[in-house]
């Protein structure tokens, strides 16, 4: 009878794992998972914990689409008299260019400079002039009045360089024109030669190329 109840506890009682046991079952779980801690495949890697993209990149790749390059030729404070008494505000103005023809001009206000400026750059974009050019420099003089401010753009051969001062030379340098003369003959005010600027950019044509004539041999006079 004693043998029968320590054959049942016996039974009973689980088998305790050798070292050999456990060495097996470590090397079958490192086959099936790896060495490194379970990951599941249904969650995102990157540590990014299901929340998408970061936003850094995406304002990387916007930077990279717009090519546009801005200069702020003036910004100013204002003063506004209301009822109430008087509000303060900022005047920005702002010229954008991507080097390659194209430029523009814009005026913001705002409460702050970067609103000002951020004004400025939308409505300066909504108002783009193409320069049409020739070997970097303009296809004919052009002279223009508005207002006050009276400008004058001559073409210059190349390797004269960008003769200007004033808001012209950088209004012209972000349109990618490389050599030309200028001379302001009128007002000194920054916005409005600015204006005119832009104005006398607009009145320029592009000029066509003259098909050349076919030679034609001397008629030879009949006797």
């Amino acid at each position: 009878m004693a043998d029968k109840k320590i054959q049942a506890v016996e039974a009973k009682t689980p088998a305790v794992p050798t070292n050999s046991d456990a060495g097996a079952a470590a090397t079958v779980a490192k086959d099936l998972y790896g060495s490194g801690p379970r990951r599941d495949s249904n969650r995102p890697q990157g540590g990014q914990g299901g929340r998408g993209p970061r936003r850094g990149g995406d304002r990387r790749d916007e930077r990279g689409k717009d090519e546009m390059e801005q200069r702020i030729l003036e910004v100013a404070r204002v003063t506004r008299v209301m009822a109430g008494g008087k509000r303060m505000n900022f005047r920005a103005c702002v010229a954008i260019g991507d080097k390659k023809g194209s430029v523009g001009v814009g005026l913001g206000k705002g409460a702050d400079v970067t609103m000002a400026v951020n004004k400025a750059v939308n409505r300066a974009k909504k108002n783009m002039v193409t320069v049409p050019m020739i070997n970097d420099t303009i296809p004919h003089e052009v002279r223009h009045k508005m207002g006050a401010a009276v400008l004058m753009f001559k073409p210059a051969k190349k390797g004269r360089g960008v003769i200007s001062g004033g808001v012209a030379r950088v209004i012209l340098e972000l349109a990618g024109v490389k050599n030309i003369t200028t001379k302001a003959l009128g007002s000194k005010n920054k916005i409005n030669n600015a204006r005119c600027t832009i104005e006398a950019l607009r009145l320029l044509r592009p000029v066509e190329a003259k098909a050349a004539a076919p030679k034609t041999a001397p008629k030879e006079d009949k006797k």
